[in-house]
């Protein structure tokens, strides 16, 4: 299970929570975190929460993996849908817990099938509502 590049494991709660977030859309966003020496779930976000809450839910200084369900209106008016991936990076986060959730990203993103669109953030505003929104469109 681990890989052998960065030495990642990731928990099997991590790939069911993402699989009841895309196909029963219990989850509107998934917050994980790397402890130790495995990628676990942080915060799950209710389908009733928005973008705000979960912006709001990404600690300012330590990095993080994410995934929001975006919901959005085409302009031929059809309701769609995609999931987001977010590696949360910020400029304020220690070398080293930054290097760990780069080398381990891409590893871990193959573990989660079904991923649209992917964004990488080193603080809120590269991971703005209109840059999600403009991303998904």
């Amino acid at each position: 299970m681990a890989n052998a590049a960065s030495g990642m494991a990731v928990e099997d709660e991590c790939k069911l929570k993402f699989l009841e977030l895309k196909a029963k859309r219990n989850y509107r966003f998934i917050i994980f975190r790397i402890d130790g020496q495995q990628v676990v779930v942080e915060k799950l976000g209710s389908p009733e929460e928005n973008y705000d809450d979960f912006s709001n839910s990404l600690p300012p200084n330590e990095c993080r993996y994410a995934v929001y369900d975006f919901d959005f209106t085409t302009t031929e008016n059809c309701q769609k849908s995609k999931i987001f991936f977010i590696a949360w990076s910020p400029d304020s986060s220690r070398v080293r817990m930054k290097m760990v959730y780069a080398s381990s990203k891409d590893r871990f993103k193959r573990e989660l099938d079904g991923i649209q669109v992917e964004l990488q953030a080193t603080d809120p505003s590269e991971m703005s509502f209109d840059i999600i929104k403009s991303r998904a469109l």
